[in-house]
């Protein structure tokens, strides 16, 4: 019997064992790969598909999200409103998303209903027919959404940052106007979706209870049809990355605003690069969650801020490092300071060993979270495969969050925080 009147002992997170749950691989008829994490006692199941369909294999700006918006809005046989009703129907919910890269259908339902929903899912891939009633609502809804937005420092900020580092010609610089959404065709929208939904590549990720039957309904319904290769132009697809030449801006979109955005940022490899998981554990001290050394300066401190904070872009081909928040417009200008003052300080002085222990303890209790439960685990496992990784991936990063010294963290920081380097934006 347990002793209440003795508290359990405390354990460190970095004490812990983190195992990654497996996947099975399957293959169907027509070569596409199917990873399923069979997990969990609830009867809900994900089926996530992922199409090498993103605004990178796009010839003309915003047809790959409009293509992929558009997916529910109609086919050969089902109206809009007959689609979503069937969906909701059944208690499920179907949503789409555009990347950079990819495109996905996710579908979250209960297994037993998942035999009435993939045909569906299906005559979606090769029976939408992107009616121009329905495109032309989406355009009308799009523009007035995009003019809300662009009132706003920071979503003019994100938009600008991306382009400064990649190029507005690039997939990850682009960005989207009005008149782009006027010049959007309905035949353009169907080609698109012929190449690289019909009879483009396709990988299916499922979480969950996994009935017993899936692998044989995903091929009933899909290993006929065209989704096992992408043709070579498009799998050989590149992009030239054409940095800005000016590294600091300050740009004027509410002469009356009280508030500026400001996005420091740099170029960075990718996953593969063997600095990438070690960076991530010095961008976690530096600005990567809410005890880091950017929000206890400028929000705790300085009080210039309610938020700060340091990421790496989640892109394959190429990755940024970036610093965003929001202050005061009478104080960007010092936010900014402080920013490159705590870059020095990483560079100059040794991390302490109190605020390392409790940066490893929040990455690993992080990862915990991201391995509780099958959906969870599933994200995990599609990060990996889609940035062409493996489960060592995982486990090497669990052992740099445990085992990387304050002087490889100070030598990093030596080599990526150098002001130099970034890219400096204020919107006001």
């Amino acid at each position: 019997m347990v002793n209440r009147t003795v508290a359990p002992k405390i354990i460190n997170a970095v004490d812990f064992h983190l195992a990654l749950p497996p996947y099975k691989k399957y293959t169907l008829k027509n070569a596409v790969e199917v990873y399923a994490i069979d997990l969990g006692e609830l009867d809900t199941l994900m089926v996530n598909f992922v199409f090498s369909a993103g605004n990178w294999f796009e010839e003309k700006n915003l047809v790959a999200a409009s293509a992929n918006y558009l997916l529910k809005n109609g086919t050969s046989k089902k109206t809009a409103l007959e689609i979503n009703e069937h969906f909701e129907y059944y208690g499920s919910f179907l949503s789409r998303a555009c990347q950079n890269e990819t495109a996905e259908i996710s579908l979250h339902c209960l297994g037993r209903y998942v035999n009435e929903l993939l045909p569906v899912i299906a005559e979606l891939i090769t029976q939408s027919t992107f009616p121009q009633e329905e495109l032309d609502i989406y355009k009308k809804n799009m523009q007035q959404r995009l003019q809300v937005s662009l009132m706003k420092s920071d979503f003019v900020a994100g938009r600008l940052i991306d382009a400064y580092l990649f190029g507005d010609k690039h997939p990850y610089g682009r960005f989207s106007s009005l008149e782009d959404f006027d010049a959007l065709q309905q035949q353009e929208i169907r080609n698109f979706h012929t190449q690289y939904y019909q009879q483009g590549h396709c990988a299916i990720f499922l979480a969950g209870k996994l009935p017993k039957d899936i692998i044989e309904q995903l091929d009933d319904n899909f290993g006929s049809l065209s989704l096992g290769g992408l043709n070579e132009k498009a799998k050989n697809k590149a992009h030239q990355i054409i940095p800005a030449a000016e590294k600091k801006y300050n740009v004027v979109n509410d002469a009356n605003g009280v508030q500026g955005s400001v996005r420091i940022a740099r170029n960075f490899p990718n996953r593969h690069h063997p600095d990438f998981q070690k960076v991530g554990m010095l961008n976690n001290i530096f600005g990567g969650y809410f005890g880091s050394r950017l929000m206890a300066n400028i929000r705790e401190d300085k009080g210039y801020t309610y938020g700060i904070h340091s990421y790496l872009m989640n892109h394959i081909e190429q990755s940024a490092w970036v610093i965003s928040t929001e202050a005061g417009k009478d104080v960007c200008g010092a936010t900014i300071e402080e920013v490159y003052k705590e870059m020095r300080l990483l560079r100059e002085e040794l991390i302490g060993e109190e605020e390392l222990q409790t940066a490893r303890n929040f990455m690993i209790g992080t990862i915990l979270g991201d391995l509780d439960g099958p959906f969870h685990v599933a994200g995990r496992w599609k990060n990996i495969i889609l940035n062409g990784l493996d489960e060592n991936y995982f486990y090497n990063g669990i052992g740099i969050i445990k085992t990387i010294s304050a002087g490889q963290l100070q030598e990093l920081a030596g080599k990526y925080l150098q002001p130099e380097d970034f890219y400096e934006l204020v919107v006001v």
